[in-house]
């Protein structure tokens, strides 16, 4: 059976080209589970793959894709059968093995989880591995004491994918939020997720040298990391946390242990590759009553197999507003 695919392929010279290309199943994996998908999404880690691979790709010609969402074909794993409804994010699928940008993806049973009832494959590919990574980091940050009483939660790089779903869902949770962007023009995008306070990007990235400023954030879902979370631990409320799930800001941390020793403040750091098949379960489940949908509808750009380079080109300039929604089938 052929089907298409986003293949990346990488001559002598080391030069990556991505074209849509009709592909056979006797060229997948050899995985547990058959899965005829029908969305995929765009993450940063996706723009890497898609072009020179960023490290991330051990094999070529490789199908990217981290995330996708469809319906069982086949599976040899008891957990699963044909026609059930089935969300796949982690696990560096798109990376070291084939992924979503495909019409069929053969993976591991242990990496799937079953789409939550109120979602469908659609709208669970509006949420992606950012969704479940902004989920994932709410949940953290309420399990260390936040409440929507203590005050304005942080939310850094708000105009990405990660940021405005952590907006939505914070918002919607009864928290109000302060957005940070560098991108003035979508003030009003994150004014409609929720936002009752829009932070310019200049105002908290560049470091200072008091290691503890005025107390002003209940806590903080970052997406920035680098100078900007540094300067933020020497905001944080007492005993407040921040949640670490990016570095778009760059992976070095400027900071000082004043902020932990002086104010109890904590750092966590959040991971969606490996998170363990319950968690995971039960971030889904989560989100998909703690996320509103209309808001998620706003979010929601669609495309194509073939808009992928260009659209990973873009993700990679932090060109990208809100979530991309890929019809494989379009």
């Amino acid at each position: 059976m052929s089907f298409k695919a986003l293949l990346v392929e990488r001559d002598d010279e080391g030069k990556t080209t991505a074209s849509v290309q009709q592909l056979d199943e006797s060229q997948l994996p050899d995985g547990d589970v058959l899965v005829a998908v029908e969305y995929s999404t765009v993450n940063y880690k996706d723009g890497l793959c898609v072009g020179p691979g960023g490290g991330l790709v051990r094999n070529y010609p490789h199908v990217p894709g981290i995330d996708f969402a469809g319906t069982v074909e086949r599976s040899s794993d008891t957990r699963f059968k044909a026609g059930d409804k089935v969300v796949l994010t982690g696990w560096r699928v798109g990376e070291a093995w084939w992924g979503g940008y495909s019409q069929k993806a053969s993976v591991k049973a242990d990496w799937l989880v079953p789409l939550p009832d109120a979602l469908s494959t659609y709208q669970a590919m509006a949420v992606g591995t950012a969704g479940i990574t902004a989920m994932l980091a709410i949940i953290a940050l309420e399990a260390h004491g936040l409440k929507p009483d203590q005050g304005p939660v942080l939310v850094t790089g708000a105009a990405g994918g990660v940021g405005s779903v952590a907006t939505a869902i914070l918002h919607n949770l009864g928290y109000e939020v302060a957005a940070v962007t560098g991108r003035p023009e979508t003030a009003d995008y994150l004014k409609g997720l929720g936002a009752t306070t829009i932070v310019p990007r200049e105002e908290l990235n560049e470091t200072v040298k008091k290691p503890l400023e005025a107390e002003t954030w209940a806590g903080c879902v970052d997406a920035v990391g680098g100078a900007m979370l540094a300067r933020i631990l020497g905001q944080l409320k007492y005993g407040a946390s921040a949640a670490s799930i990016g570095l778009a800001g760059g992976a070095q941390l400027p900071a000082t242990v004043i902020p932990f020793l002086l104010r109890g403040v904590n750092l966590l750091g959040i991971d969606s590759v490996m998170q363990p098949y319950e968690k995971r379960l039960a971030a889904w489940e989560k989100l998909s009553t703690a996320l509103p949908m209309d808001k998620l509808e706003g979010m929601i750009q669609p495309a194509t197999l073939g808009e992928l380079p260009e659209l990973g080109a873009k993700i990679l300039k932090g060109q990208i507003k809100g979530r991309v929604v890929v019809d494989v089938n379009a």
